[in-house]
């Protein structure tokens, strides 16, 4: 994969959270705690502990990190379809592969093969077209747990990114659109069901 396949980035969150986001920018699971803000976690608690053991080597904890996705449309989302009408994908430039301290994680950042890699140039180790697949299923059990891991390949941000990195939201329905518009009325607004595994 190169920079150039890439339009946008995509954080998922709680609609609820949005106001908190577009306030103070999209922090670390440390720097909510630090904070003390109350915040909705779209992430299992299994997969939270996971993550909140796991350090990149020779970088930081990953609950350090804002974790973005390349591509939304992914196991996580999936696992979340019933509850699409509280969701919200953002949409990030691809600009913040340029800051500093930025890591490229070439599959779900909290499993044990993944490697990490710095950006930009480690865009080069995902798998674009796994990633970019409209689906990650196979019949052999490997090669199922292998696309899962890959199409959830990550952007880590450290501590926080800032709101102007944000170009937009997709939500599921006309629904979570008023729900999002009603926090973020200045925010474009994009209807996907396909996103969201509805259609």
């Amino acid at each position: 994969m190169d920079i150039s396949d890439l339009r946008e980035l995509h954080y998922i969150t709680p609609i609820a959270n949005i106001p908190s986001i577009m306030k103070l920018g999209t922090l670390s699971n440390r720097e909510i705690a630090r904070r003390g803000i109350k915040a909705s976690s779209v992430a299992s608690q299994g997969v939270q502990g996971r993550r909140a053991s796991k350090a990149i080597p020779g970088g930081r904890p990953l609950h350090d990190y804002v974790n973005l996705y390349i591509c939304a449309r992914n196991p996580m989302v999936y696992l979340r379809r019933s509850h699409h009408q509280d969701l919200c994908v953002l949409q990030v430039r691809p600009t913040v592969l340029h800051l500093p301290g930025v890591v490229i994680a070439d599959g779900n950042a909290a499993s044990g093969p993944t490697a990490f890699w710095p950006s930009p140039s480690g865009l080069a180790k995902v798998d674009k077209d796994t990633v970019f697949a409209e689906w990650w299923t196979d019949p052999d059990p490997f090669t199922l747990w292998e696309n899962r891991r890959v199409k959830c390949a990550e952007v880590l941000v450290p501590d926080k990114l800032d709101a102007r990195f944000i170009s937009g939201a997709y939500v599921s329905c006309p629904e979570a659109e008023s729900r999002l518009r009603a926090l973020a009325s200045n925010l474009t607004i994009i209807i996907d069901p396909h996103l969201f595994f509805r259609a």
